[in-house]
């Protein structure tokens, strides 16, 4: 029997045949995302956690994570380990010695949503000590919410019907990548963002790009591609804003009206602050782009209706606040905020739902309860947290301080994979008497694990799969009996819940079922979608009644800046915030400004490490989720990741397409295969996240299988965030010569019997 599925990559029929799990596309999706072939690799034995493990050494008293075997448990002595563990700590140390990790990638389903779950259940024993942002938005969550008041920018963009119908020129910094379109959270049931920007170049729509990577927007577009030196996205614009107004071509009215702290801002850009006009000549310098390029990219952005396009990927570096605090500028220097088709963006194409208009109410989604632990850090910190208990650090104007984590509890998502320096995070991961671990697969986390209990994937439960920016609720019906001894992630907390003496305060008396008729019966009392919950589970499918609200961002900002105030402190577009300007923070002062980054204080293309790494999200996987399914493991060449290298650099150091190099930074190594592209900037190297982290073989690479973080600085973006800076790093490659050590990935760390 087939059974329709929702998924972060697309909705999907499954049945499981005598050849294994087979996967069918929704034939209404005029875009599917190859990645659903990743799909059937969820149900390989070889990588599944198929029973309750506990570290070896952990039980002994000795070991060291991330290098230990596993022996099998029973399901009642892994649920009494772990309840203690949990019982000792919240006693002896107090709640906030528990930090609560979880990514929200787990599941396009709300109710096993492990996010929600593990919320839920730390909040029901007494709170947890809990992360803010996001590794893809560290970054831009806080400083938007200072320069236009929210985070709308994000979540509530002008519409893609919009922009294919009005915009002239797309000027997209870091690019609009079709890859990153194939994903959404909570689900996609029509991949429409290709579709969209076609419309728009047979229109006639011009598109410029502007980053190292060609195929960050489609050939098809046709763009003029413009490929500065990685991070100096921040001049350029600066630059562009110079030209504008300069030459008398910004809009006056609209920065006098709409924006405050223009004249802090002129004043920088003018010279008059510092000494320095941020002229063309000036950026030409710093990025590499020619000064009458960037004037004439200036005129054609005048002259037409032009949406300034920033990638979340800009902002994941050092001093990452900066290129899209600029990139605001930009627009408001073009006066066309709030325009059909003009304005800025961000975040097109970083996922299929930005520019989809989310539906106007909420949807089922599993009550997480209140944490009465008001401690918290930025995503990005966990490492320094756990190794330096007590230490001072600035976040968004205040003086925090770590606190003393004991046990660490993570369900869904891979550290191992979102970090950088993984060397410094199993370092970190090794400091808290106990870690808990939630997984399906053997991933690094779960090796770094003293209690692992084996987790369903979504083909092994029931849930209800939905997305506000989607307009399908999915009745996502099990497939397969879960593998093994594996439960999903309520089952293990309902488990410990009892074992704790809080099982009605968890479960509210309710099993999986109940649950989903509960959520559903609930979400609709606040309309009748025609269908009650039993009747939904046999359709399958529900298409979501209630339009959504398709008026162009800021457009009554726009028409009244007074009567439709932002909520900033001036009810404008803060250009200058006084309030930022007040923190003194020096790696991110009270306007968009130019900070040199430690990647470019030593020239491009000289000392110990000439090359850039871009570390950018995978074309063949959804972070590290199934990244030995079939579209993954496709891409591998020698088993390792595919590394991209520009042609001049490939022979200066003597690469072949195919060999194996070795990539070397100042924090670690990795080997990677070579594939030789001029699609990649000169001075350049892609290699993208998500290959399964393999220390397995140190005196060879730090990950012998090619991720990156294991080159990359484990440092905040600035004061003001603490995001990630995972995106770029500088590095050397030199050819490996010696054979490939085996990887190990795919082999369970489970002690003999």
């Amino acid at each position: 029997m087939h059974r329709q599925q929702s998924s972060h990559w697309g909705l999907f029929t499954a049945a499981s045949t005598p050849d294994g799990l087979g996967v069918i596309a929704d034939p209404d999706d005029p875009d599917p995302a190859p990645l659903l072939r990743n799909v059937p690799a969820a149900l390989d034995e070889r990588v599944r956690v198929l029973a309750p493990h506990v570290r070896k050494g952990w039980l002994e008293g000795r070991g060291v994570r991330g290098r230990d075997e596993y022996v099998q448990v029973s399901w009642a002595e892994a649920v009494e380990l772990a309840a203690g563990a949990l019982d000792r700590v919240r006693r002896v140390h107090g709640n906030e010695a528990i930090y609560g990790g979880s990514y929200g990638w787990g599941s396009a389903g709300r109710f096993h949503h492990a996010q929600s779950q593990i919320h839920r259940f730390l909040n029901v024993i007494g709170g947890y000590t809990r992360s803010v942002n996001s590794y893809s938005l560290g970054a831009a969550t806080p400083l938007l919410r200072h320069v236009v008041g929210s985070v709308d920018p994000i979540g509530r963009p002008t519409a893609w019907p919009v922009l294919a119908e009005h915009t002239e020129h797309f000027v997209c910094f870091g690019g609009i990548p079709a890859k990153n379109s194939q994903v959404n959270s909570g689900g996609i049931s029509k991949h429409s963002v290709a579709g969209h920007l076609r419309q728009a170049r047979a229109r006639g729509a011009r598109f410029t790009l502007v980053g190292p990577l060609r195929d960050d927007l489609a050939a098809e577009l046709d763009a003029e591609w413009l490929a500065p030196v990685p991070g100096t996205d921040t001049a350029l614009m600066l630059a562009l804003c110079h030209v504008l107004i300069e030459r008398g071509w910004h809009a006056e009215e609209f920065l006098r009206t709409h924006c405050e702290g223009f004249e802090e801002f002129w004043k920088y850009l003018s010279g008059a602050a510092d000494g320095t006009a941020k002229s063309p000549q000036w950026a030409e310098e710093i990025c590499g782009i020619d000064a009458a390029v960037i004037v004439g990219l200036a005129e054609s952005m005048a002259t037409r209706r032009t949406m300034v396009t920033l990638s979340w990927s800009l902002q994941r570096a050092r001093h990452g606040e900066q290129p899209l605090w600029a990139g605001i500028a930009l627009a408001c220097v073009l006066g066309q905020i709030g325009l059909p088709g003009g304005g800025f963006g961000h975040g097109y194409g970083s996922m299929a739902g930005i520019g989809v208009r989310p539906l106007p109410y909420r949807l089922p989604t599993l009550p997480q309860g209140v944490n009465p632990v008001r401690q918290f850090i930025p995503v990005a910190r966990i490492a320094d947290m756990l190794l330096n208990p007590g230490q001072e650090y600035e976040y968004n104007g205040e003086r925090r301080t770590y606190p003393d984590i004991r046990l660490v509890y993570w369900a869904g998502g891979n550290p191992f994979h979102h970090h950088q320096d993984l060397t410094r995070l199993a370092e970190a991961f090794n400091r808290p008497e106990a870690v808990i671990v939630h997984d399906p697969f053997w991933t690094a986390t779960a090796r770094h694990a003293d209690i692992v209990f084996p987790a369903t994937t979504t083909l092994e439960r029931n849930d209800l799969g939905c997305a506000r920016e989607d307009r399908a609720l999915v009745a996502m019906r099990q497939v397969v009996p879960p593998l093994g001894e594996a439960r999903s992630d309520f089952e293990i907390f309902a488990a410990l819940a009892e074992k704790l003496g809080l099982a009605q305060e968890f479960t509210e008396g309710r099993d999986e079922r109940a649950w989903l008729e509960h959520l559903y019966e609930q979400w609709r009392q606040n309309f009748d979608p025609g269908l009650d919950f039993a009747q939904f589970w046999e359709n399958g499918r529900l298409d979501l009644p209630g339009e959504p609200d398709d008026q162009v961002l800021y457009d009554r900002f726009r028409a009244d800046p007074a009567g439709n105030p932002l909520p900033t402190p001036s009810g404008r577009i803060e250009l200058f915030s006084q309030r930022i300007d007040s923190f003194g923070y020096a790696d991110c002062p009270g306007h968009p400004a130019w900070l040199v980054p430690e990647e470019l204080q030593v020239p491009p293309g000289s000392g110990e490490f000439p090359l850039f790494l871009v570390a950018n999200n995978p074309a063949t996987r959804l972070h590290s989720q199934l990244d030995h399914g079939a579209t993954s493991a496709d891409s591998k060449v020698h088993d390792r990741e595919p590394m991209r290298i520009h042609p001049a650099d490939a022979a200066a150091r003597g690469l072949s397409t195919g060999d194996i190099a070795r990539v070397v930074s100042a924090t670690g190594s990795a080997l990677a295969a070579v594939v030789i592209s001029d699609a990649v900037r000169p001075g350049v190297v892609q290699l993208s996240t998500g290959a399964w982290f393999d220390p397995s073989a140190p005196e060879v690479a730090t990950c012998i299988h090619g991720n990156p973080n294991a080159v990359t600085r484990d440092i905040g973006t600035s004061s003001l965030a603490q995001g990630c800076t995972g995106q770029l790093t500088r590095i050397e490659v030199r050819r490996h010569e010696d054979p490939p050590p085996p990887l190990r990935t795919l082999t369970p760390p489970i002690a003999p019997r």
